[in-house]
């Protein structure tokens, strides 16, 4: 099995694609770096934040990095394909960087944390290439922090096996209101961590869908062979839990909120 609990198919690639641009201005609003930044993206997947991030700062040269080949090698198509041209993708760990010491000026790093085992040494791995002064910003979710209306026992057994199949794991799906102790413990000044939440209901029914069945819903249904084979849901509630979920995004009743937390941390002088 992946260790990615959401997989690499190709819904999987689309519901990333759909949430960078649902979510571009709630997630990379207060985020710009000055012409001629050097910018590190770690954990660019599939290129989804990559091209948000390139389109908004594009004075930069911003290095994108995964260590999946095949997402590395989707990045890169979808890169040409929009046009982008200060963007380099490179193949390699979080945890093992081929940068020199202070080599960034900025690094980003966006709903990675929650998907790898040791995201406090990911941290100090990203400390190192960061130069003395320059930023780092983490957005992550809270999976915790979800309500929806309607709500049943099916939704909240289905959108709960998720939760419990990243954390089998040994992820952590609740891992936004962490991000102030892990950047403090890994020796970062953090300027803040703010929420980021969403909130849609029958008062806008173009968000409402957006949110509900090309973001959350996609997300769940991803982790179904992980829920089913770890026994967490039957058949029958994951086939009534998902129907129930895909409910709270049909106006004039259905409605959804979901908290991101996003900071920004700087590396200190020693």
């Amino acid at each position: 099995m992946t260790k990615y609990v959401h997989g690499y198919t190709t819904r999987e690639n689309q519901r990333l694609h759909d949430q960078s641009y649902i979510l571009e201005e709630l997630l990379h609003g207060g985020t710009a770096y000055p012409p001629g930044s050097r910018v590190l993206e770690a954990g660019c997947g599939v290129g989804a934040q990559t091209i948000v991030l390139s389109r908004r700062n594009p004075g930069t040269q911003i290095t994108s990095i995964d260590f999946c080949a095949d997402s590395v090698a989707k990045a890169r198509i979808l890169a040409r394909e929009n046009g982008l041209t200060n963007v380099h993708f490179l193949e390699c760990d979080i945890l093992n960087l081929p940068f020199a010491a202070g080599e960034f000026d900025h690094v980003f790093v966006c709903f990675v944390l929650e998907h790898i085992d040791s995201p406090i040494q990911a941290l100090a791995s990203l400390k190192k290439v960061l130069r003395v002064g320059g930023t780092l910003t983490v957005i992550e979710g809270d999976h915790a922090s979800a309500f929806w209306h309607p709500e049943t026992p099916a939704s909240l057994k289905v959108w709960r096996s998720l939760v419990q199949a990243q954390a089998e794991l040994g992820h952590d799906p609740l891992i936004g209101r962490r991000l102030y102790s892990l950047l403090n413990t890994a020796g970062y000044h953090v300027e803040y961590v703010a929420p980021r939440w969403i909130y849609a209901d029958g008062g806008d029914p173009k968000l409402l869908d957006g949110l509900v069945n090309k973001i959350m819903v996609p997300m769940v249904e991803t982790a179904k062979d992980r829920a089913m084979d770890l026994g967490l849901v039957d058949p029958e509630t994951w086939r009534q839990g998902i129907g129930d979920l895909a409910l709270t995004g049909i106006p004039p009743d259905g409605s959804y909120f979901y908290t991101w937390f996003k900071a920004r941390a700087l590396k200190a002088g020693d």
